[in-house]
């Protein structure tokens, strides 16, 4: 299967070693082939708009390359077979949300996976948003609080 990884990880030194080396390394040990979102745009232009000093022209320049960006992730989600979501934090990213949100409207399945302890619910009876979670939860997927739960998780959405 194609997976879109949506989540927040690749923000983060620590986050992208977890997201490289744990999250992308399981997908492909399950044969499953990843769409990164860290990747899909070529890292000499954002680093090119980093270079940039802040103030107006960078600011312009992140906002072209933000439309690219966002296209490479909305097509690959668009090509994706499913989503697997990093669901850590306080609260869902925000960008993650929206990918959940965006991938449940064009029939995606979704996984979540939430490894973090804290409390980030609605209430009780939810783990995290209770929207994020009802998207998850109808697109067929569900929510996996270990990467280890994972292969189980594809293999239920593959009956």
């Amino acid at each position: 299967m194609k997976i879109y990884t949506a989540g927040p990880l690749g923000f983060s030194e620590a986050g992208r070693e977890f997201h490289n080396d744990r999250i992308l390394a399981e997908l492909k040990r399950l044969g499953h082939e990843a769409l990164d979102p860290w990747t899909l745009t070529d890292q000499s232009r954002i680093d090119a708009v980093l270079k940039l000093p802040y103030g107006g022209a960078r600011r312009d320049a992140w906002r072209v390359l933000n439309v690219e960006i966002g296209g490479n992730n909305r097509a690959a989600i668009d090509a994706c077979d499913l989503i697997f979501a990093v669901l850590d934090g306080v609260d869902v990213d925000s960008g993650t949300a929206a990918e959940i949100g965006y991938g449940f409207a064009k029939g995606k399945p979704i996984i979540g996976y939430r490894g973090d302890f804290r409390l980030s619910a609605d209430n009780e009876g939810s783990t995290v948003n209770l929207q994020v979670e009802y998207f998850i939860r109808q697109s067929g997927g569900g929510i996996i609080l270990a990467l280890a739960e994972l292969e189980a998780a594809l293999a239920r959405l593959r009956r």
